[in-house]
């Protein structure tokens, strides 16, 4: 749903006139693009992506899967082999073989369902023709600060930094140019929407459009970084990252706590907790001298996985998979490589091997747990190790719970000792034979008391009361309700410290473990010597100095010669401000990833990271700073037929908002948000019965716990996040069952019935509308004050002749059918204004409900 086009924000002139010159242009970028390949094509660009995606499957490190003996991952064995002969085309089989008709000799052979274009063949060509170099994968050797490129000619205010003139420099002859800036209400609704995730009001854009401060702009930056919404922003994509949840998952499902690391992260974020420290502490706060609390909840992140609980799972097999998941997000998150291919065998791709995947797995495989999570509750299932942080809340009410319980022993005592004082009578005077008591205690009641020690005297009573407490006392006095009165608090108090005090699950090395190689990925079928920990072998050693742990471990990841962590990590901050990373795919830095199109530009920003103290703040503050992400985002014909996806960066990137800032916009937008940070999970409006599938038993109730009050309109980071049943009302949203670093964008009927038929949703419209009523008196101030509350910028004339139409048409829908108004102003638990008219509302309400779908609405510009 879109505001008409033809209004001054979105009408640019004709641009047909102009189209010709677009396509000359694109004709000669083209061409040059083509010049410049045919004179040398670089291995790394152009030559190791053929090879990687149609020959190192079958040709490549994995000896086991290797055809024919060939490997084309290296350039002696290929030379070896005659596959290719430097220099000389006729004599190099590799090209005999792709350029065959016959299906027998071609290859990639039929049966692969690859094939070689012209271009792809003719590259591989012009390669060997040109001696066939190789080099090593860029992502695998350090990266260097780049030199800045000769000054391009730009737009005013071009460059603005040192991130804009890489990007000129690959606008060169591209037959593309920087778009002009944006506006600024666009800016500070870009800005807010990329570090708070939460509108600006109409006085703040006021203020910023108002301000004659040059630096009004890196004003407003410093501002939004400052803010302690800023931490809630981040936190979303780390949380997809480090699978967090609420949940254990599987089919009791039970919940945790792992929320108190969630609010770790948040603050870690606000804090600007330098990345090689937020690394360390995550992957090992608990092995740190003296570690904190802090510390210790920081090793969380990897205790964040599925935990299988269910009757027939074997839980060394689940401690296996828990293993393996420790593994491949520590390497997804830090590393940018895709380890799990190496569980089960040598990676096809990359050059990893098996004994580098369960060398790193050992450093895992310390951990006292047991594969399977511990009951505490029907509700609560967790599993050591585990630090217990009991609340304000908890301390005072097991406070009460002990002073009642204190009161009931007194009122019970009397009766408890004449029960114990005529049953230990009984015992010493009959006879110890036939009435269970242990023993050892037997054993002394038979000898005379008078031979008996002061030890064993003691010992008797002793024994005496404890049997009794343990087995006698229910049967004799349990019926009393003095004493069944004390024994309920004690067994009330036991529930309450089960169920109620958080308890979260975090790292420990206090049960090495031997680690080997297991054939095929089996836990059941460990083959050879054992393993120690050691990084991948084709990365940097670890240095002496490091302890061969997790702790040496994340301290490597930030060794000046490795060459992924500073890469993968600015590559995912580029993609938060961008939508797309500068290698796209953010997961993978292997040889299959896509090679960047601003290579210098990510070994920049990867060498500043890291050379400025890991601060994460600097570099977002780097990249919002930069002409580059303050450019217009308008889409041009030349934008279209050249660069659709933005790849070479000549406009502001525009992408839908997640979903979890979608709901979170509506509700501030409204009035409605409780902007309070941290916390237990909450439980806001969800499909009835959203987790009655997993009631196949009844070992709990799995009945929606719907918060009241003003926990309905928390923050989405903080809704409880059931593994087996996301929240309904995310779309394109993590499953937080595995690690996630990119997120997916579709766009589906679903969506919209989401955002225009959510209880969220219909009451953030509705709250949205009494907000319009009460702040203006007529029609159209009402109707631009919504549209300003959500979008930002002021309504035009157009919006206004649009929105009023529409206005006009609810109006009299629901004059006549005032049952219908008084439906749609109900909806929700907040209260409602019964002096406001409710047909007035429930028009404006379905105006608002359009303005918040409005494609402006859910689009960052």
């Amino acid at each position: 749903m879109r505001l008409p086009e033809d209004t001054p924000r979105h009408r640019a002139g004709s641009w047909l006139p102009r189209f010709a010159a677009v396509v000359m242009g694109t004709v000669s970028a083209g061409l040059a693009a083509g010049m410049a390949r045919a004179e040398a094509p670089d291995f790394g660009r152009d030559i190791r992506p053929i090879l990687a995606e149609n020959c190192f499957y079958c040709h490549g490190q994995d000896a086991a899967k290797r055809q024919a003996d060939l490997r084309l991952d290296q350039r002696a064995a290929a030379i070896a082999a005659r596959a290719i002969v430097p220099g000389e085309t006729g004599a190099s089989t590799l090209l005999e073989r792709i350029h065959s008709t016959d299906a027998e000799v071609v290859m990639p052979p039929p049966a692969s369902n690859r094939r070689l274009g012209p271009e792809q063949k003719a590259l591989l060509e012009r390669w060997i023709a040109a001696g066939a170099p190789y080099a090593d994968h860029w992502a695998f050797v350090a990266p260097q600060r780049p030199p800045f490129p000769e000054p391009a000619a730009g737009p005013s205010g071009w460059p603005a930094g040192a991130i804009d003139r890489f990007v000129l420099a690959g606008l060169v002859g591209t037959g593309l140019a920087p778009s002009p800036e944006a506006d600024r209400p666009t800016l500070i609704r870009r800005l807010h929407a990329d570090l708070v995730g939460l509108p600006p009001t109409p006085e703040e854009v006021d203020a910023f459009v108002a301000d004659p401060d040059p630096a009004a702009y890196d004003h407003l930056v410093d501002r939004l970084l400052a803010s302690p919404h800023y931490g809630e922003r981040m936190a979303l994509p780390w949380l997809d990252a480090a699978r967090y949840a609420d949940s254990n998952g599987f089919q009791q499902d039970g919940d945790t706590w792992q929320w108190i690391w969630r609010d770790w992260v948040v603050r870690a974020l606000n804090d600007d907790l330098p990345f090689d420290r937020f690394t360390i502490q995550q992957l090992a706060g608990d092995l740190l001298d003296n570690a904190t609390t802090d510390e210790k909840i920081a090793s969380a992140f990897n205790r964040n996985h599925l935990l299988n609980g269910e009757g027939g799972a074997i839980a060394e097999e689940q401690r296996f998979n828990t293993l393996f998941d420790r593994v491949d997000t520590t390497a997804t998150t830090w590393l940018g490589l895709t380890m799990a291919c190496a569980q089960c065998h040598d990676h096809k791709y990359d050059p990893l091997t098996q004994t580098d995947y369960y060398r790193l797995l050992d450093a895992f495989n310390r951990v006292p747990e047991t594969g399977a999570p511990q009951y505490f509750s029907t509700r609560i299932r967790v599993a050591p190790p585990l630090v217990e942080l009991p609340t304000a809340e908890n301390t005072a009410a097991i406070a009460d719970f002990e002073k009642r319980i204190a009161a009931a022993d007194e009122a019970a005592r009397p009766i408890i000792e004449a029960a114990f004082a005529g049953w230990r009578a009984g015992v010493l005077s009959g006879g110890a034979e036939g009435r269970g008591l242990p023993e050892p205690l037997v054993e002394r009641l038979r000898k005379p008391d008078g031979e008996r020690s002061a030890e064993e005297k003691q010992a008797v009573e002793t024994d005496l009361r404890t049997h009794f407490d343990a087995k006698v006392r229910g049967g004799v006095v349990g019926s009393q309700p003095a004493v069944q009165t004390a024994d309920g608090l004690r067994k009330e108090l036991a529930a309450y410290r089960a169920d109620r005090i958080p308890r979260v699950m975090v790292m420990s090395d206090e049960r090495p473990r031997e680690t080997r190689l297991l054939g095929r990925g089996d836990y059941l079928t460990p083959q050879g010597e054992p393993l120690g920990f050691a990084p991948p072998a084709f990365l940097p050693p670890l240095p002496a100095d490091l302890p061969a742990n997790r702790l040496g471990l994340a301290r490597w990841l930030f060794t000046p010669e490795q060459p992924l962590t500073a890469r993968v990590h600015v590559n995912r901050m580029w993609q938060h401000f961008f939508g797309t990373g500068l290698v796209k795919t953010a997961e993978d830095f292997g040889v299959q990833a896509e090679y960047p199109r601003h290579r210098d530009l990510l070994d920049w920003l990867a060498v500043e990271f890291r050379d400025g103290g890991w601060s994460q703040k600097r570099i977002h503050r780097l990249i919002v700073t930069s002409a580059t992400y303050r450019q217009a985002s308008r889409m041009t014909p030349a934008h279209l037929a050249l660069d659709p996806e933005n790849r070479l960066l000549a406009r502001g990137s525009r992408f839908r908002m997640p979903a979890q800032i979608l709901r979170d916009w509506a509700l501030a937008a409204a009035g409605l948000l409780d902007r309070r940070i941290g916390g237990p999970p909450v439980y806001p409006y969800q499909p009835e019965g959203i987790w009655e599938s997993l009631a196949i038993t009844k070992e709990r109730d799995f009945t929606y716990p719907t918060s009241q009050g003003a926990d309905l309109h928390r923050r989405s980071l903080y809704t409880f996040w059931r593994r087996t049943v996301s929240p309904a009302n995310m779309f394109d949203t993590a499953n937080r069952q595995t690690c996630r670093v990119r997120a997916s964008v579709t766009s589906t009927p679903l969506h919209a019935l989401t955002t225009l038929n959510d209880p969220t949703w219909v009451e953030a419209a509705r709250n949205l509308a009494a907000r319009c009523l009460t702040a203006a008196d007529s029609t159209e101030a009402r109707l631009a004050l919504a549209l300003r509350l959500v979008v930002g910028r002021p309504a035009t004339t157009p919006d206004i002749e649009a929105l009023t139409r529409m206005h006009r048409r609810q109006r009299e829908i629901y004059a006549a059918d005032p049952a219908a108004a008084a439906r749609l102003v109900a909806v929700g638990a907040s209260p409602r204004d019964a002096a406001v008219d409710p047909v007035d509302q429930a028009a404006l309400a379905a105006v608002c409900l359009a303005i918040l779908n409005l494609d402006e609405s859910l689009t960052r510009e």
